[in-house]
């Protein structure tokens, strides 16, 4: 039906007769010549009717925004002075030669024709088919497109396969809940929507295919956040017979290869690696944002003796921290600024938090120090902070003094928000790899071992004896990829012998008899010559979510849900009729 895309319109076609398709951004009407910018996928081009053309022109005046239009014209520049340099096409605009309304449009519940939103979500998801005619929709999916293009590319060129795993599956329930398919050929049973192609991916590599990815769909029954949905896209990977260092060293090659030629960005070479603890001690969190400069530093050895027991105490306690947070120029804070941070960090449990402002500390020591705390530290104190935290005068020092959990993302959180407020971040895009994680964390409720990551990560092979004498010690050969303080994939390499699978479900209070109802098939495959593999996986939508500048993943995803797990589009979840439940031996109860 048309000839070009108007978006590729340029000088080089003036003169040419072209069909062009798409809809009506707007009409203007000037003194009796009407302009019309039809838009589709590739862009805008200008379109000029005059009244010479008596039936053309009056088709043109009934025509409104987002009517769809066919349209026959010739190329031509624009008048001197008109010429818009803001538009790809502001160059040229199109002489209408003939005019078909293909379809009409009612009026819009949202503007079409700018580039944010100024509707509600809920209006821009109920109508999501008109969201995403936007340009800045339809550029976020194209760059979608482009990852996945990129990505395909770099795997199949070496030697990864392409295979789908099944949808249907068993029910594991290890993790976040499991979205449930009821059965109609096996009455009462059920099969699972898959939370990660996991256990499929390690079976692969048992088959001898080697080299595995998929860009696999993934469903999980959790609470949402702005980075989480129902269903979601991920880029999963395996291998068989490379380390950890080779693969993360692929998987970075990869990730550069995407971002020079999606984003013409060069990421560093190698990228830089934290191990869990370090990460945890200078950030206090396994994903740290690198362009924050700003760092937590310990200083529970220095309040041991004071007695000022918020601080003593917690320095004291084996499981306690306390640190020091240096904010350079800090010291223009108003203490309504400083009371705001301070119910900042109460979302994350803190009970408060202290600071000490820094005036004149060269010149007046103690006395030149601005804080309710200060009269509680020692002068050996105050100097080893002022020492350690390198504070001069002009900056602010926050302290978070409590359980380690608490400080740590109280005043990491802290550290991040600080940055970005305070105009800190330092270069635009800062990967990392985050290294040697524990394999096992506390479940104290429940007094009981969790896997870290998830209980197929193999333990480091020269501390394969602490899963016996001291699982808390014990790090796993876990990998995550770290952008911007934001977890973009996340693999390891698995266990690939049968005694120490059994070892660590046991570790997590997964008996044999259990072992063997939810995992006995991956059991039984270990025993037929398993090889050492490995993978990751990353998550596709939180990736073009930061390359793209979204601020949540529902704006990189063509049709999301809502934070409740709902399609407002097509109002699902939704009833279905008693003879369908019928089919499937269910029946509805009502809740009490």
């Amino acid at each position: 039906m048309r000839t070009h895309y108007c978006g590729d319109l340029n000088g080089s076609h003036d003169g040419q007769e072209v069909v062009l398709c798409g809809w009506v951004q707007r009409r203007r009407d000037h003194g009796g010549v009407i302009f019309i910018d039809l838009r589709d996928r590739e862009g805008l081009v200008q379109v000029v009717f005059d009244p010479d053309r008596a039936e053309i022109f009056s088709r043109a005046e009934q025509v409104r925004s987002e009517y769809v239009l066919k349209i026959t014209g010739r190329v031509r520049p624009r008048p001197e002075g008109t010429v818009n340099p803001d538009l790809p096409t502001g160059a040229i605009e199109i002489l209408g030669l003939d005019l078909e309304v293909l379809n009409a449009s009612e009026t819009p519940p949202m503007q079409l024709d700018s580039h944010a939103a100024d509707a509600s979500e809920e209006i821009r998801l109920r109508y999501r088919y008109l969201d995403l005619r936007r340009p800045e929709m339809q550029s976020r999916l194209r760059t979608r497109s482009q990852v996945t293009q990129a990505m395909r590319r770099f795997l199949d060129e070496h030697g990864f396969l392409d295979i789908e795993t099944p949808i249907l599956t068993k029910s594991t329930p290890e993790g976040a809940r499991d979205y449930l398919v009821p059965s109609r050929t096996h009455p009462g049973e059920f099969f699972a929507l898959p939370q990660s192609p996991q256990l499929f991916k390690q079976l692969l590599m048992m088959s001898g295919l080697d080299r595995y990815y998929q860009i696999a769909r993934c469903f999980r029954d959790e609470d949402l956040r702005a980075d989480r949905q129902p269903e979601f896209t991920q880029l999963d990977i395996e291998v068989s017979f490379m380390t950890e260092d080779e693969l993360m060293n692929l998987m970075e090659e990869m990730i550069r290869l995407l971002f020079r030629e999606v984003q013409g960005i060069e990421l560093p070479n190698p990228f830089p690696r934290l191990t869990y603890a370090e990460s945890m001690r200078r950030f206090g969190c396994d994903r740290p944002d690198l362009r924050v400069p700003l760092e937590l530093i310990d200083i529970a050895d220095l309040m041991e003796g004071v007695d000022f027991q918020v601080f003593a105490g917690p320095a004291k306690d084996p499981d306690g921290r306390v640190v020091a947070l240096r904010l350079p120029k800090g010291g223009e804070l108003s203490r309504k600024e400083i009371d705001g941070y301070t119910q900042f960090v109460g979302i994350y449990g803190a009970r408060g938090l202290a600071y000490i402002k820094v005036n004149e500390w060269a010149a007046k020591g103690r006395e030149g120090l601005q804080s309710p705390i200060v009269k509680n530290l020692t002068d050996a104190a105050l100097e080893g902070i002022m020492a350690r935290t390198g504070a001069v005068d002009g900056d602010l020092i926050f302290f978070g003094a409590d359980k380690a959990k608490i400080v740590n993302e109280s005043i990491g959180a802290l550290r991040v928000k600080l940055g970005q407020e305070r105009g800190l971040l330092e270069g635009e895009w800062r990967p990392l790899w985050v290294i040697d994680f524990p394999m096992f964390e506390e479940d104290p409720a429940n007094q009981r071992w969790m896997a870290l990551h998830h209980p197929f990560t193999a333990p480091k092979e020269d501390q394969l004896d602490l899963l016996e004498t001291n699982p808390g010690a014990c790090l796993s050969r876990a990998y995550d990829m770290v952008l911007n303080g934001t977890e973009i994939g996340g693999g390891s390499i698995r266990i690939h012998r049968d005694a120490v699978q059994r070892q660590v479900f046991k570790l997590l209070n997964i008996s044999d008899e259990q072992a063997e109802e939810r995992f006995g098939f991956l059991l039984k495959a270990l025993r037929f010559g398993c090889p050492p593999h490995g993978g990751l996986a990353f998550g596709l939508d939180r990736l073009v979510m930061l390359m793209t500048g979204a601020t949540s993943i529902r704006d990189v995803m063509a049709f999301p849900k809502t934070q409740t797990a709902a399609c407002l589009l097509t109002d699902a979840p939704s009833p279905v009729d008693e003879t369908q439940l019928k089919e499937l031996s269910l029946r509805l109860r009502t809740r009490a």
